[in-house]
């Protein structure tokens, strides 16, 4: 059985400072921190980097990786962004395919943004960091057969995805999502919304959560296995919480120690 590591989003909480962050996580018991690129962790600035690697270790905890905005086609460089991600010491960066649907894209858009995520990877890997991109509407990663689009183009061993529940989507709909994107899924965002964007406990969607974490703790990674002097698929690493009811810090124990109970099983 695949182990995955209980964790947080720090932009769940973008109006508290890192060493807050920091301090809610130790204490809700959770295992990895995903440091976002807008606040806490801002691109670039690798003494602030540095330190919030240093006070996160200090915590007992482990910086996963970094949630960066950096969309490709915004003609934009990927440098300062793997630069921070260095020096927290992560292997993983959340990144972004674009800023159009799926549906509104042209082909040329298409060959842009595979092209730039080709060059992006390239980028990364060279300094042993994968990128993973973020599953969600208006971008071309916005559906699962998009997003196996835009892998099967890009064709490079350093970029993955994440998965989240797309909004107003039923359980099977989402299931039958994470399903098709298993063997390429190294991350989920663990939420709760229903029916559309209003914020529940994660207990409140038991039959999404309790089901996507047994196939995903049992067949992390697909049946996919890695031949001698390749890489191994991808996994589900990381389960991190994100969008509390209300902002609320008061409510992440409560929402963490669902979370680890669904990873006990």
């Amino acid at each position: 059985m695949t182990r995955i590591r209980p964790g947080l989003c720090s932009v769940t909480f973008r109006s508290l400072d890192a060493e807050e962050v920091i301090g809610l996580a130790a204490e809700a018991q959770l295992e990895v921190i995903e440091w976002g690129g807008d606040v806490h962790v801002p691109a670039g600035d690798i003494e602030r980097a540095a330190q919030v690697a240093t006070d996160t270790s200090d915590a007992g905890l482990i910086s996963c990786s970094y949630g960066s905005y950096f969309r490709a086609g915004a003609d934009e460089s990927l440098t300062p962004v793997l630069d921070s991600a260095e020096a927290l010491g992560v292997d993983r960066v959340r990144i972004w395919a674009g800023r159009l649907g799926s549906g509104e894209a042209s082909e040329e858009h298409w060959a842009g943004i595979v092209a730039r995520l080709r060059d992006a990877a390239e980028e990364a890997d060279a300094r042993a960091i994968g990128l993973a991109l973020e599953f969600h509407s208006g971008t071309l990663a916005d559906t699962a057969p998009a997003t196996l689009r835009l892998l099967g183009q890009v064709d490079h061993p350093a970029l993955s995805t994440y998965w989240q529940p797309t909004v107003g989507a039923s359980v099977e709909s989402v299931l039958a999502e994470y399903r098709a994107l298993a063997a390429h899924t190294s991350a989920a965002h663990v939420f709760s919304w229903w029916p559309a964007q209003e914020r529940l406990p994660l207990r409140a969607r038991d039959a999404l959560w309790t089901r996507f974490f047994a196939e995903a703790m049992g067949a992390s990674g697909g049946s996919a296995s890695a031949t001698p002097g390749e890489a191994a698929p991808p996994r589900v690493r990381d389960a991190l919480l994100e969008f509390l009811p209300g902002d609320d810090p008061r409510l992440l124990t409560t929402e963490a120690a669902a979370l680890r109970a669904y990873l006990s099983v």
